[in-house]
Protein backbone atom coordinates (compact mmCIF):
# COMPACT_ATOMS: atom_id res chain seq x y z
CA UNK A 1 0.00 0.00 0.00
CA UNK A 2 2.79 2.39 0.87
CA UNK A 3 4.40 1.69 -2.47
CA UNK A 4 1.21 2.59 -4.29
CA UNK A 5 0.88 5.87 -2.37
CA UNK A 6 4.55 6.67 -3.01
CA UNK A 7 4.14 5.92 -6.74
CA UNK A 8 1.02 8.08 -6.87
CA UNK A 9 2.81 10.98 -5.11
CA UNK A 10 5.82 10.64 -7.41
CA UNK A 11 3.57 10.56 -10.47
CA UNK A 12 1.67 13.64 -9.29
CA UNK A 13 4.88 15.55 -8.62
CA UNK A 14 6.22 14.65 -12.07
CA UNK A 15 2.93 15.72 -13.60
CA UNK A 16 3.26 19.15 -11.99
CA UNK A 17 6.92 19.59 -12.92
CA UNK A 18 6.70 18.45 -16.55
CA UNK A 19 4.47 21.31 -17.83
CA UNK A 20 6.75 23.93 -16.24
CA UNK A 21 9.79 22.40 -17.94
CA UNK A 22 7.98 22.26 -21.27
CA UNK A 23 7.35 26.04 -21.31
CA UNK A 24 9.55 28.03 -23.69
CA UNK A 25 12.17 30.38 -22.34
CA UNK A 26 11.24 34.05 -22.42
CA UNK A 27 11.89 35.68 -25.81
CA UNK A 28 15.04 37.70 -26.37
CA UNK A 29 15.30 41.38 -27.07
CA UNK A 30 14.16 41.10 -30.68
CA UNK A 31 11.02 39.57 -32.10
CA UNK A 32 10.93 38.58 -35.79
CA UNK A 33 7.81 38.31 -37.95
CA UNK A 34 7.70 37.07 -41.54
CA UNK A 35 6.44 39.67 -44.01
CA UNK A 36 5.83 39.71 -47.77
CA UNK A 37 9.29 41.06 -48.57
CA UNK A 38 11.33 39.57 -45.73
CA UNK A 39 11.11 40.03 -41.98
CA UNK A 40 10.00 42.74 -39.58
CA UNK A 41 12.25 42.92 -36.51
CA UNK A 42 10.81 44.50 -33.34
CA UNK A 43 13.16 45.65 -30.60
CA UNK A 44 11.11 44.80 -27.51
CA UNK A 45 13.08 47.22 -25.32
CA UNK A 46 12.90 50.37 -27.46
CA UNK A 47 9.94 49.61 -29.75
CA UNK A 48 11.97 50.28 -32.91
CA UNK A 49 10.97 48.35 -36.00
CA UNK A 50 13.45 47.33 -38.68
CA UNK A 51 12.74 45.76 -42.05
CA UNK A 52 15.05 42.86 -42.82
CA UNK A 53 15.81 41.01 -46.06
CA UNK A 54 18.08 38.13 -46.85
CA UNK A 55 20.90 39.07 -49.23
CA UNK A 56 23.75 36.75 -50.16
CA UNK A 57 23.02 34.47 -47.23
CA UNK A 58 23.01 37.34 -44.68
CA UNK A 59 20.10 39.08 -43.02
CA UNK A 60 20.32 42.85 -43.69
CA UNK A 61 18.07 45.15 -41.65
CA UNK A 62 17.05 48.81 -42.23
CA UNK A 63 14.94 51.19 -40.16
CA UNK A 64 11.27 51.48 -40.98
CA UNK A 65 10.24 54.51 -43.09
CA UNK A 66 8.67 56.56 -40.27
CA UNK A 67 11.64 56.00 -37.95
CA UNK A 68 14.01 56.85 -40.78
CA UNK A 69 12.19 60.17 -41.37
CA UNK A 70 12.44 61.07 -37.65
CA UNK A 71 16.11 60.13 -37.70
CA UNK A 72 16.72 62.34 -40.77
CA UNK A 73 14.93 65.32 -39.14
CA UNK A 74 17.06 65.02 -36.00
CA UNK A 75 20.19 64.70 -38.09
CA UNK A 76 19.28 67.85 -40.08
CA UNK A 77 18.59 69.79 -36.86
CA UNK A 78 21.95 68.81 -35.38
CA UNK A 79 23.75 69.67 -38.64
CA UNK A 80 22.16 73.16 -38.61
CA UNK A 81 23.27 73.71 -35.01
CA UNK A 82 26.83 72.65 -35.81
CA UNK A 83 26.99 75.01 -38.79
CA UNK A 84 25.70 77.92 -36.67
CA UNK A 85 28.33 77.22 -34.00
CA UNK A 86 31.10 77.00 -36.59
CA UNK A 87 30.03 80.34 -38.11
CA UNK A 88 30.06 81.95 -34.64
CA UNK A 89 33.56 80.65 -33.95
CA UNK A 90 34.86 81.86 -37.33
CA UNK A 91 33.41 85.35 -36.85
CA UNK A 92 34.93 85.64 -33.39
CA UNK A 93 31.63 85.83 -31.57
CA UNK A 94 31.66 84.62 -28.02
CA UNK A 95 29.02 84.13 -25.42
CA UNK A 96 27.78 87.47 -24.09
CA UNK A 97 29.29 88.22 -20.70
CA UNK A 98 27.37 90.36 -18.24
CA UNK A 99 28.92 93.82 -17.77
CA UNK A 100 30.92 94.48 -14.62
CA UNK A 101 29.23 96.69 -12.01
CA UNK A 102 30.20 100.36 -11.97
CA UNK A 103 31.54 102.21 -8.89
CA UNK A 104 28.07 103.35 -7.79
CA UNK A 105 26.74 99.78 -7.74
CA UNK A 106 29.81 98.55 -5.85
CA UNK A 107 29.45 101.33 -3.24
CA UNK A 108 25.76 100.55 -2.78
CA UNK A 109 26.48 96.81 -2.33
CA UNK A 110 29.26 97.54 0.19
CA UNK A 111 26.98 99.88 2.15
CA UNK A 112 24.33 97.21 2.41
CA UNK A 113 26.91 94.62 3.52
CA UNK A 114 28.37 97.04 6.10
CA UNK A 115 24.94 97.71 7.64
CA UNK A 116 24.20 94.00 7.73
CA UNK A 117 27.52 93.21 9.46
CA UNK A 118 27.05 95.99 12.03
CA UNK A 119 23.59 94.68 12.92
CA UNK A 120 24.91 91.13 13.11
CA UNK A 121 27.78 92.14 15.40
CA UNK A 122 25.31 94.04 17.60
CA UNK A 123 23.23 90.89 17.97
CA UNK A 124 26.36 88.88 18.83
CA UNK A 125 27.30 91.43 21.54
CA UNK A 126 23.78 91.24 22.97
CA UNK A 127 24.02 87.47 23.28
CA UNK A 128 27.48 87.71 24.84
CA UNK A 129 26.15 90.22 27.37
CA UNK A 130 23.14 88.03 28.25
CA UNK A 131 25.34 85.00 28.93
CA UNK A 132 27.66 86.70 31.46
CA UNK A 133 26.65 87.75 34.99
CA UNK A 134 29.22 90.58 35.15
CA UNK A 135 26.99 93.20 33.54
CA UNK A 136 26.73 96.40 35.55
CA UNK A 137 23.58 98.43 35.76
CA UNK A 138 25.44 101.34 34.19
CA UNK A 139 26.56 99.38 31.11
CA UNK A 140 24.64 100.11 28.02
CA UNK A 141 23.58 97.30 25.72
CA UNK A 142 23.91 98.12 22.01
CA UNK A 143 20.57 98.95 20.52
CA UNK A 144 19.31 97.74 17.18
CA UNK A 145 19.15 100.42 14.53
Amino acid sequence: MRQIVAMFALGSAFGLIAPAAAQEASPGRYSMQKSETGFARLDTETGEVSLCREKNGELVCRMAADERAAFERELDLLSDRIEALERAVESGETAAKPPLPDEEEIDRAMSIMERMMRRFMGIVKEFEGDGSDSTDEGESVPQKT
